[in-house]
């Protein structure tokens, strides 16, 4: 027996989207005001679910606020306010869209996560615009 277990959190990021190998021109008609030269920012919804079997011994499939701590730790801490473009790592080389922030997101968390665990990562740019990854 499996169960889905979810945490949702929150985070407010500015980031520019741009790709360097192109002109001004391709990158402004490719992303119109996300590629603003003095960036924009987006209240990010973040939604991590695990799927695994419950434990016996103490009922939960997770332990969310062990889920919770870990998930403020390593992803809150370095994202919240702040520019994805400047003031992160793994965005310096990468363009910091909403599908590559959620890949980067589950690969910070599969690290910590025991593999036994499905994770899927769903993150939320608007109310109507969101991305999904589960590592495949």
């Amino acid at each position: 027996m499996r169960v889905a277990v979810y945490r949702k959190e929150h985070f407010n990021a500015a980031h520019r989207l741009h790709n360097a190998d192109w002109s001004e021109e391709k990158n402004e008609q490719v992303f119109g005001k996300c590629n603003n030269p003095s960036y924009h920012g987006h209240n990010y919804d973040l939604h991590v679910k695990l799927v695994g079997p419950i434990d016996p011994a103490t009922g939960y499939v997770y332990d969310m606020k062990v889920l919770s701590d870990m998930i403020r730790t390593k992803v809150i801490k370095k994202f919240d306010h702040k520019n994805l473009n400047l003031d992160t790592d793994e965005f310096k080389e990468l363009n910091p869209t909403a599908e590559n922030i959620a890949v980067v997101i589950w690969n910070i968390l599969r690290k910590e996560i025991e593999e036994k665990y499905d994770l899927t990562v769903r993150l939320y740019e608007t109310e109507r615009n969101y991305v999904e990854y589960d590592g495949h």
